[in-house]
């Protein structure tokens, strides 16, 4: 696992007046939850590698000079600026379950899109439940048999021994969408063969006809 390094400084008061007052001096009020909840602060350089990233990653944050692993539990942005105002952490704690939101990678390239089909991403993460000794930084879907038009599910993603999915095992993760031109190409070839006359019906006609004339 991938751990971010992180700096922190022990804060004793809180409240929304000391937050206010930490956010005012150009840092980041942070919570740890665990064994024993532990209030610190850093600053948005520190946590720029953790937050604003698409992999997923652990923290291992050293307060006091004694550090703490944990996974990002919760994170606070302003509603105007989007600027980081709060952090809530959760300690790993040997074989005791957390639940987080772990990263889905294709892998393969569908059939659907060697055929002009377009790979459509719809679940980037699934959320479950696990130890931290059980974690694993992403998730397996591999995408080779998808066809155009067909989706892969939760159920079919490769989930490690000792991790329990806690969404929909039916919810999809990714689909080959079949583009424009070919829905407006293969409805052109169903219209024209629909409009195509029967051979079999021409022959029986001219057969009926022939008859007739004897």
């Amino acid at each position: 696992m991938n751990y971010i390094q992180i700096a922190g400084d022990s804060r004793e008061n809180t409240g929304k007046k000391s937050s206010k007052a930490v956010r005012n001096s150009g840092a980041i009020p942070c919570c740890i939850y665990g064994e024993k909840n532990i209030n610190f602060s850093t600053t948005g350089k520190e946590l720029k590698t953790l937050v604003y990233t698409p992999d997923f990653k652990l923290a291992e944050i050293t307060i006091s000079g004694k550090s703490y692993k944990c996974s990002l539990k919760d994170i606070q942005f302003h509603p105007t600026t989007q600027a980081i105002v709060h952090v809530d952490f959760q300690e790993l704690v040997p074989n005791r379950a957390i639940k987080v939101e772990i990263p889905v990678r294709l892998t393969g390239v569908a059939r659907g899109v060697k055929n002009g089909g377009k790979m459509l991403s719809l679940l980037r993460r699934i959320k479950v439940k696990t130890s931290p000794e059980n974690l694993v930084d992403e998730l397996i879907a591999e995408v080779s048999h998808l066809g155009l038009g067909q989706a892969m599910r939760v159920k079919e993603v490769q989930i490690p021994k000792g991790i329990e999915v806690l969404v929909a095992p039916n919810i999809p993760i990714c689909q080959v969408e079949i583009p424009r031109a070919l829905r407006s190409a293969s409805a052109a070839a169903e219209a024209e063969a629909a409009a195509a006359p029967d051979v079999e019906e021409i022959e029986e006609t001219e057969m009926t006809e022939e008859s007739g004339e004897e």
